[in-house]
């Protein structure tokens, strides 16, 4: 029985399921908002739920036993949770003992095995990201017609002993340490934070994994407090999808887009163009903003690139979206996209990702 609720069954015989058939389910979760949703389900169903903290232990206690109520619980959660909450909840069947349950919650409960090491010094790649500072820089994007700066671009950093660490490499140790969703969270509040005091009326780019976001009202309380608390409008804020994410789980997608759309804020298709699906995806999605690869755009030179790019703009356009090029380092490369109908761009040509506001607004 779990630990805090294990006095309310002493004294009752011990109960011998049959064999193939399941008696007791164990569920553990870090997300706190995933297992009501599982005591709910147990109990409408007849079960009996009890929880302790991150635990919910759920008993069948009909006689004779009823072998298809565990099986229509986990069918009932396979439809009420998302694919990317129901790959966090860990389920163990007929536990065993009081003594077997307790070892099994506190290992459920511990920390990962990358985040161990990381605590013991093993592995430094990792202890960098429990070590690092971290803060957002911003990049201007601008109009290619008139060279006016309309927006900027968060993107994460971390220094440890003087060295910066981008953010693709933290994000890899943090999916690695199992903290991806935390420290996608963190990046967006920190970025709507850290721009609310100079932005004024441009936009403000955040990259964002759908992924990281179970359940939107949820785990998007926070951003949304933080845009609030920064007086930034809604309509400023565009929330950035790479292309490859939106392929993975597309109804989680468009739940996580709707609710970003009934906030007031906009949404950006990012690196496209890698994909074989960027029109079809572009259709589909209707973001508000269509940004092009930096590998497309450093191919504007050639034929097949410019059909490309020609293609998605057309597309985008006809949608309403606006479509930036990523990657402008030259002249001529902003030249050749302003050339086939793209609207902005963003690249070391208009300025670096800077950590100071007035370091952007002195460009």
């Amino acid at each position: 029985m779990l630990p805090g609720v294990a006095g309310a069954r002493r004294g009752e015989q011990p109960r011998f399921p049959l064999p193939g058939r399941v008696g007791r389910l164990l569920l553990a979760s870090p997300l706190p908002h995933v297992l009501p949703i599982a005591v709910r389900a147990a109990t409408e169903l007849g079960l009996n739920a009890e929880t302790a903290p991150g635990l919910v232990d759920v008993v069948d206690d009909s006689s004779p036993l009823d072998a298809t109520r565990f099986d229509r619980l986990l069918a009932r959660l396979a439809r009420e949770l998302t694919t990317a909450e129901a790959a966090v909840v860990r389920v163990a069947c007929d536990p065993g003992d009081d003594d077997g349950v307790a070892v099994a919650a506190q290992l459920m409960a511990a920390p990962t095995l990358a985040v161990e090491l990381a605590r013991r010094g093993i592995t430094v790649e990792v202890g960098l990201l429990a070590e690092a500072e971290l803060y957002p820089v911003y990049q201007p994007v601008v109009d290619l017609a008139d060279g006016r700066t309309t927006g900027y671009e968060a993107l994460l950093r971390g220094r440890v002993d003087g060295r910066e660490v981008g953010g693709g490499d933290l994000f890899f140790l943090a999916e690695a340490a199992g903290w991806g969703d935390r420290l996608d969270r963190w990046a967006r509040e920190a970025a709507v934070a850290g721009a609310g005091p100079w932005l004024g009326g441009a936009d403000l780019y955040v990259n964002s994994s759908p992924e990281a976001v179970f359940r939107p009202e949820v785990c998007l309380a926070g951003t949304e407090q933080a845009v609030r608390e920064a007086g930034i409008a809604p309509g400023q804020l565009v929330f950035e999808v790479v292309e490859a994410h939106a392929t993975r789980d597309r109804g989680h997608l468009l739940a996580v887009l709707e609710h970003h759309r009934a906030q007031g804020w906009r949404v950006a298709l990012d690196d496209v163009g890698v994909g074989w699906s960027s029109l079809a995806l572009v259709s589909a999605l209707r973001p508000d903003v269509v940004k092009l690869d930096k590998a497309l755009v450093a191919r504007l030179d050639t034929g097949a690139a410019r059909a490309v790019v020609g293609g998605l703009v057309e597309v985008a356009h006809s949608l309403g979206a606006v479509v930036v090029a990523e990657g402008v380092e030259t002249q001529a490369r902003a030249d050749r996209a302003r050339e086939l109908g793209v609207d902005l761009g963003q690249g070391w040509l208009f300025g670096r990702p800077a950590r100071v506001a007035d370091e952007l607004l002195a460009g």
